[in-house]
């Protein structure tokens, strides 16, 4: 049997596979820790022996790709100053391999079988959870929370606010009807009332912004390009003026204790702290990546005594600048913000720019949660997370030109136009 090289590489035409890959790839970052290595493996064996079906069209033109790759080959280099050169090493490599696996993703899949995949993968994540997971008793408010299958409440929050995103995107962007529909629904279901157990209140509060913030770029597209950037200055500055007046207004101490959270935001100002602290002692290139959270260190150590974390593993500053200056510094901060920040404004640029960009329209909102969440928590640092996966997948899609996408999607339409009126002609 003889399998042609579309139906694994070419976008759009290798959806059977790319859905099933991208599905337990989900599965994959969610629990590889309880899985262990053979998990991994699995994982790289999806992506990687596709260079071998066509390395052309698979790895594309890595020059374009050197701002995407710069932090992960900076945490690689981080090795020759880290306190803990040994893990530095091992995760250095992690991280590098993941991301050049997400860019690998990113030249095969189109954004449809992304959107279908995630949509299979979380519901399968979250089904888990829900037949496995457990309750743990979080000793600094008192309060038992669902942690499904993971070890963090928060975790399971992202993985419900993505699904939530993906069950809506699926129907609104990309018109999703009959199967596909219906697997949108029921995850949208089995997502909100996987954020209702966990009692996240930041993946609540980041899952309904990211939905409005959305459906406030739509309303935006809506508008001719000469007017779109306009709006979409003037809706920054309201914003900010917004949120600088509920902070100083107390409006978000308000939105808080609807969760049940004081302004310390139980105990993470106290921990950015000691973030800040830490990073002082090493401003420019950091301790080495992943080589500040080390058993047998006096500083982790004493840490994860106060916050009672027994296992004395998973444990971050619960923000991503903090943790990515402690780690690997002022250049390391820059690097990683340059692929955030880049990768945000970019498809707001596309957005601002065409009519009608599916791809920058779903990556949108999936780049900007991650943005938002990064003040809170730690999801674009780490190998084998689908925060970091997603990330590095929406930068990677804009190295490529719009200018042929744009045309070729153009002709496409005007082939389908021309073909319906004339059966005889074919495209």
């Amino acid at each position: 049997m003889k399998i042609s090289k579309a139906s694994l590489v070419s976008p759009g035409e290798n959806q059977a596979y790319g859905t099933f890959a991208l599905a337990i790839s989900f599965f994959v970052f969610a629990y590889s820790s309880r899985f262990g290595q053979a998990s991994i493996l699995v994982y790289y064996a999806l992506w990687l022996p596709l260079v071998l079906v066509d390395y052309r069209r698979v790895l594309g033109n890595y020059g374009r790709y050197i701002w995407i790759l710069a932090f992960a080959v900076f945490a690689c280099l981080s090795v020759f100053w880290s306190a803990a050169p040994g893990m530095t090493a091992r995760t250095g490599v992690q991280y590098l391999s993941h991301v050049v696996c997400a860019l690998i993703v990113m030249r095969t899949i189109d954004i449809r079988t992304l959107v279908r995949g995630a949509l299979a993968g979380v519901g399968i994540v979250l089904v888990y959870s829900l037949l496995f997971g457990v309750y743990h008793l979080d000793p600094l408010d008192g309060t038992y929370s669902f942690v499904g299958a993971f070890a963090s409440k928060n975790q399971l929050g992202f993985y419900a606010s993505l699904g939530i995103y993906f069950a809506f995107i699926a129907p609104v962007a990309l018109g999703e009807r009959r199967f596909w529909l219906g697997a949108a629904g029921a995850v949208g279901l089995i997502s909100a009332y996987s954020l209702f157990a966990s009692q996240s209140a930041t993946s609540v509060l980041t899952a309904v912004a990211i939905v409005c913030c959305w459906l406030g770029m739509r309303a935006v597209g809506m508008l001719s390009p000469s007017h779109r950037k306009g709006l979409f200055l003037a809706a920054i500055v309201v914003g900010g003026v917004t949120a600088i007046a509920a902070v100083y207004g107390g409006g978000v101490d308000l939105i808080l204790g609807l969760f049940g959270k004081d302004s310390t935001l139980t105990g993470r100002t106290y921990l950015w702290r000691q973030g800040i602290e830490a990073a002082l002692s090493s401003p420019v290139v950091g301790v080495g990546y992943q080589a500040y959270w080390v058993q047998g260190f006096s500083e982790p150590e004493r840490l994860w005594e106060e916050f009672f974390i027994a296992t004395r593993s998973g444990f971050h500053f619960h923000n991503t600048f903090i943790e990515a200056m402690v780690e690997t510094g002022a250049i390391g901060l820059v690097l990683l913000c340059t692929v955030l920040l880049v990768t945000v404004f970019g498809h707001i640029k596309r957005l601002l720019t065409y009519d009608h960009h599916v791809e920058s329209s779903v990556l949108f909102g999936v780049v900007l949660l991650l943005l938002v969440r990064a003040f809170v928590e730690i999801d674009i640092m780490n190998p084998y997370h689908v925060g970091s996966f997603l990330l590095y997948f929406a930068a990677g899609k804009l190295t490529i030109r719009q200018g042929r996408q744009v045309v070729s999607e153009r002709r496409l339409a005007e082939g389908r136009v021309l073909a319906s009126h004339h059966p005889q002609l074919r495209f």
